[in-house]
């Protein structure tokens, strides 16, 4: 007696020689047209038999682990398991927090998760970088899973997995079919972009721009993409306001190949840094910082 455990489609592969030689039934969690044999149910008897399940806790295949079955089985791919147990939360007898969450009600925890995720990157904190990143996974797969529920046009993770395949794929003639190599990686966007205007069916060069997105970001995608496009700097918003200003710089630092986003907060952070010094070498000679004016503000502000 045999028990193969199964995830998907997949089968382990130290169970194919036994598959072979045997008699091999589906259990009743499985849908058995899929894998070519009949149901358990049909089973004369179950000794001898080879059964594939997708769990232990099927009752043949709890009845035959009992008796002593051998049971085969390949590890769950930590990808695989994380939508399992985001679908555990999310179903009944789950967690009722999870359960009554939707796109809209996530929508802070994904913009909270990205900037941590980007807190990360900037520090350069490897392990940081590994947890956050998982952090922004789960923001995938719950949005996914609540989508599986939408009675109007449900998708789920894999029709997400698919998307993204076939939009890489697409989006790399150069690798996956006949078309020329490209040289560049400048080349490269460019042609990115011209795929993406044809595949969205795109018809100004500012469709696609998230406008919800840091202001500072927006600029200066907006000027990447007005760049490219050929607009004069001239035609970027006049007049001596901050904003108008700010826009231009950012907008001008974008098109000169900076991330003026990332720029600006790099230097708020240093900024930020220096404030906790400046106060810790006040309190150092017994000041307190919120005394501090002006002058006591430049004493202690840390050089260079």
């Amino acid at each position: 007696m045999t028990v193969v455990l199964v995830h998907g489609a997949t089968l382990p592969a130290a169970a194919l020689p036994i598959l072979r030689s045997g008699t091999v039934y589906a259990g009743t969690d499985l849908d058995a047209a899929q894998y070519g044999v009949p149901s358990v149910t049909q089973a004369p008897s179950v000794q001898g038999i080879v059964l594939l399940t997708a769990s232990r806790t099927e009752p043949t295949a709890a009845a035959l682990i009992a008796a002593g079955a051998q049971v085969i089985e390949t590890p769950v791919p930590p990808l695989v398991e994380a939508v399992e147990v985001m679908d555990r939360l999310r179903s009944p007898g789950g967690c009722p927090w999870d359960a009554r969450q939707s796109h809209e009600s996530l929508r802070q925890y994904l913009v909270e998760e990205t900037y941590e995720l980007l807190d990360a990157i900037e520090e350069g904190d490897h392990e940081a970088l590994r947890e956050e990143l998982g952090d922004v996974l789960l923001q995938v797969l719950f949005h996914a899973r609540v989508a599986a529920e939408d009675p109007r046009a449900p998708f789920t993770i894999d029709d997400v997995a698919a998307g993204l395949v076939a939009k890489l794929v697409g989006r790399h003639p150069n690798v996956f079919a006949d078309a020329a190599r490209v040289a560049t990686a400048e080349h490269q966007e460019l042609r990115w972009e011209e795929l993406k205007q044809v595949e969205k069916r795109r018809k100004s060069i500012v469709d696609g721009v998230a406008m919800g997105q840091p202001a500072v970001a927006l600029a200066g995608k907006l000027g990447h993409r007005s760049g490219r496009a050929g607009i004069p700097l001239d035609l970027f918003p006049e007049g001596t306001s901050a904003a108008a200003q700010l826009f231009r710089t950012a907008a001008t630092a974008r098109r000169g190949g900076l991330d003026p986003e990332g720029e600006l907060r790099s230097v708020a952070k240093q900024f930020a840094r220096n404030i906790r010094s400046a106060e810790a070498a006040a309190r150092a000679a017994g000041v307190e910082p919120a005394t501090l004016e002006a002058e006591g503000w430049r004493k202690f502000w840390p050089a260079g």
